[in-house]
């Protein structure tokens, strides 16, 4: 484990110091937990951002196996409606 040296004006160190008593727990623990988040928030926009590419790629290979496709090709609002041509 590597110690690190930090420089934060009073007030803030005072807050920290009673959100850590609060969760009794340390200061040093209250920033390691959250630069261990950090890793976890990076690690969640990139399994986003793949899954938004993989939507991407999903889209484009049904729309490639959906060529000719026209909305010309579907009945008028008329004949849709017309239930007597459809017996």
């Amino acid at each position: 484990m590597k110690n690190i040296t930090v420089a934060i004006d009073e007030e803030t160190y005072r807050k920290a110091r009673i959100k850590a008593a609060e969760k009794s727990t340390s200061v040093s623990a209250l920033v390691r937990d959250f630069l261990s988040r950090l890793d976890d928030e990076e690690g969640e926009a990139a399994r986003f951002a793949r899954l938004l590419q993989q939507q991407d790629e999903l889209v484009e290979r049904i729309r490639a196996m959906h060529t000719g496709f026209s909305a010309a090709d579907n009945l008028s609002r008329e004949a849709l409606h017309d239930r007597h041509a459809l017996h």
